[in-house]
């Protein structure tokens, strides 16, 4: 059983429906595209963490349903309300021509020395659970007590900070860095050009350094992991909408179980 904040379950197959057609922004989605839109793809995981997934897709619940035959943010629409996902992600990667993916039958694995990867967007992933806890405490126990994915107040507002101070110290070395509050935790973003070129090398030394002073998931920032959460999609773990976090000041108080801007309408009206 997960242990969350205040407010914060898994969302019912219902109530994914409900966000995905009505509340899903697919303006913000096609403005956070943008340019890119023939460079991503996008994924959906179905039910593996909560066990919840629709019995039309039930036999693919531990699976990572990849889309790349997309249009526009419509399309990923589509999908949402079809596979009712426990979660959506966008692949870090960033290809010449998606289109090209879609008809490729090679093995995914080799997708990393393929010509259609131009390079993958550098990115930070802070989990609550990373963040030594003296009720929880650390990484192994919670794995052991069954907590490998709840988390508390104390280890939310930990990586709150942390996704501040990594922010800023990024910012002295690029110029488009932003933070994505996950559902549980926060993604820290690059996207500058030089970012996207960086070596696994070069990512895996940086993963290392970073690994010392914050509580992220070193694989991720190694590449090993490309999919991260889709902005304005729904953590269906947590009943939260992923949302762009672009000011100081909001990300300082921001808290899950009472800021407004990532409570879905299901539960504000429970």
């Amino acid at each position: 059983m997960f242990k969350f904040p205040e407010g914060m379950r898994v969302a019912t197959l219902d109530e994914r429906r409900e966000f995905y057609e009505s509340e899903f922004d697919l303006k913000s989605v096609s403005n956070w595209i943008a340019g890119r839109a023939r460079h991503m793809k996008f994924a959906m995981i179905l039910g593996r963490h909560t066990g919840v997934v629709s019995p039309e897709h039930a036999k693919a619940k531990n699976d990572v349903v990849i889309i790349d035959d997309w249009d526009n943010a419509g399309t990923l629409k589509d999908y949402a309300i079809d596979y009712l996902p426990e979660s959506m992600y966008y692949d870090r990667n960033r290809y010449v021509d998606v289109r090209d993916c879609a008809r490729c039958e090679k093995d995914r694995t080799l997708c990393r020395d393929c010509y259609n990867v131009s390079g993958q967007q550098l990115a930070f992933d802070l989990d609550p659970e990373n963040v030594d806890c003296p009720y929880h405490g650390h990484i192994g126990n919670k794995i052991q007590n069954g907590r490998a994915l709840s988390f508390c107040m104390f280890e939310f507002k930990a990586v709150r900070r942390q996704a501040a101070t990594l922010r800023e110290s990024l910012r002295l070395d690029y110029e488009r860095v932003e933070i994505v509050y996950s559902g549980r935790g926060f993604h820290v973003v690059v996207d500058d050009e030089e970012a996207y070129k960086m070596s696994m090398a070069e990512r895996s030394s940086l993963a290392r350094k970073t690994a010392r002073r914050y509580a992220i998931d070193e694989w991720v920032t190694k590449g090993e992991s490309r999919l991260m959460r889709l902005p304005y999609s729904l953590s269906s773990l947590v009943s939260r909408k992923c949302m762009i976090i672009r000011d100081e000041r909001d990300l300082s108080g921001f808290d899950p179980r009472v800021s407004i801007s990532v409570i879905p309408r299901f539960l504000r009206s429970a």
